[in-house]
């Protein structure tokens, strides 16, 4: 059932399914909770399954200032206190990772599962700085040359060429988030999580590499990984057969508990 909560300023939506085990379910950038469905259909029968919409997606509202991890974080804090749910049960895609390892990290926290999670800041080759910085130069300088109207469109025009799909979606606010919370690196938090961290993967996945995973698994005291050939960056979809065996596993004992 869709419901929606005010905290933090923003309106929250999210589906609630099954009972049993509180289980807190994130989508990943540019998604919304029916991406996840799949994984929410999978463990409704089992456990209440909590699956939000973040702010700035699907039916949740946009941020009202430029939010980072942390404040994505603080919401998922506000979110747990006002339901009363104790010791929740984290599954995070991508950016939902995120929101998990910083959550997990200072909250007590059942188990979590990390697929295909965002975390570790991208490495980039020093070309990469030199375009970013290159770039900033050229946008406080256009305009003094060719006036800012024009500036503005001649920017736009270059964005839309050379940023990424995730980027070149959004406009506004949530390009700014975008942009800030894709330049975090949360490995400082991960020694910090105290509960078991199953880390899911595809080996193919590109926006957030295998080797992403590997640096949890050493990072984050009790992780195990599991990486499935031929699956890229939504290997829950590629690969959910597989995917639902490993999940179901993990959270067997929980599933006994319950019966």
């Amino acid at each position: 059932m869709l419901q929606t909560k005010n905290l933090c300023g923003v309106t929250l939506q999210y589906n609630v399914e099954g009972e049993g085990y509180p289980v807190i379910l994130m989508h990943g950038w540019g998604c919304n909770h029916t991406t996840v469905a799949s994984i929410e259909r999978l463990l409704a029968p089992h456990f209440k399954v909590y699956n939000l919409d973040f702010p700035g997606f699907g039916g949740s509202s946009t941020p009202p200032a430029v939010w980072g991890v942390e404040e994505y974080t603080r919401l998922l804090e506000a979110f747990v206190k006002a339901e009363s749910i104790e010791r929740p049960i984290l599954i995070g895609h991508s950016f939902g990772g995120r929101v998990s390892i910083l959550y997990a990290s200072r909250n007590a926290t059942h188990k979590v599962i990390l697929v295909d999670a965002a975390g570790v800041k991208p490495r980039r080759p020093l070309k990469y700085y030199v375009k970013v910085y290159s770039f900033k130069l050229w946008k406080r300088l256009l305009p003094l040359v060719v006036g800012r109207k024009r500036a503005d469109e001649t920017i736009e025009a270059y964005r839309r060429k050379s940023g990424s799909a995730d980027y070149n979606a959004l406009t506004g606010m949530m390009r700014n988030i975008l942009v800030k919370v894709v330049n975090e690196d949360l490995k400082a938090v991960m020694p910090r999580i105290a509960c078991p961290v199953l880390l899911i993967w595809g080996k193919n996945d590109t926006a957030t590499p295998l080797r992403d995973a590997r640096t949890m698994e050493r990072l984050i005291p009790d992780a195990g990984l599991v990486a499935f050939d031929d699956a890229g960056h939504y290997s829950f979809l590629d690969k959910p057969y597989e995917f639902n065996a490993v999940v179901q596993n993990f959270l067997q004992p929980d599933i006994k508990q319950k019966s």
